[in-house]
């Protein structure tokens, strides 16, 4: 991730693991209370995303991104957890981009708008936490080929402050 930089687009193959507001509030949570993850955060990469159910025959549902700005809050303590990948939508606070600059993390971009096209890459899903939360549970997902642009690097650089 070192060596990424805004605007870069690549094609990720291996684990993320899904998750949106409840699921980052319980994790919190946890951390706060010195309780053990369900999930190990150490390099992790969350995904920002709720996948639709899954139709007969599909390995998941539809799974485009939620905008991660709603997911700022959480942000710093989930990366010095260990978290260093995130994938969403739209830009982030100055809080969330300290955090990515502070921990060597990378905010990732995906297409939104494109639920279903992204389940394509999806090579399997399986809801490893929270399952009570339905599709907002944390999902791993073993992906190949992941299209996704580098929002915001490990050095701060901003697609969003590109002109």
């Amino acid at each position: 991730m070192q060596n990424l930089k805004a605007g870069d687009r690549l094609f990720f193959s291996g684990t993320i693991y899904t998750a949106r507001d409840q699921a980052h509030k319980r994790l919190v949570e946890a951390i706060k209370k010195g309780q053990r993850l369900p999930i190990d955060l150490k390099g992790a990469v969350i995904y920002y995303c709720g996948p639709t159910q899954t139709p007969k025959g599909k390995i998941i549902g539809s799974c485009g991104p939620t905008t991660s700005a709603r997911m700022d809050e959480f942000t710093p303590i989930l990366m010095k957890a260990g978290l260093r990948g995130m994938i969403g939508k739209g830009n982030r606070s100055p809080e969330a981009i300290r955090a990515i600059k502070k921990y060597g993390g990378v905010y990732f971009l995906i297409y939104a708008g494109c639920g279903a096209l992204l389940a394509k890459y999806v090579k399997k899903a399986k809801p490893v936490a929270y399952k009570d939360l339905g599709p907002e549970a944390i999902y791993k997902l073993e992906v190949k080929d992941f299209p996704l642009i580098v929002g915001i690097d490990v050095k701060g650089g901003n697609i969003y402050d590109k002109k």
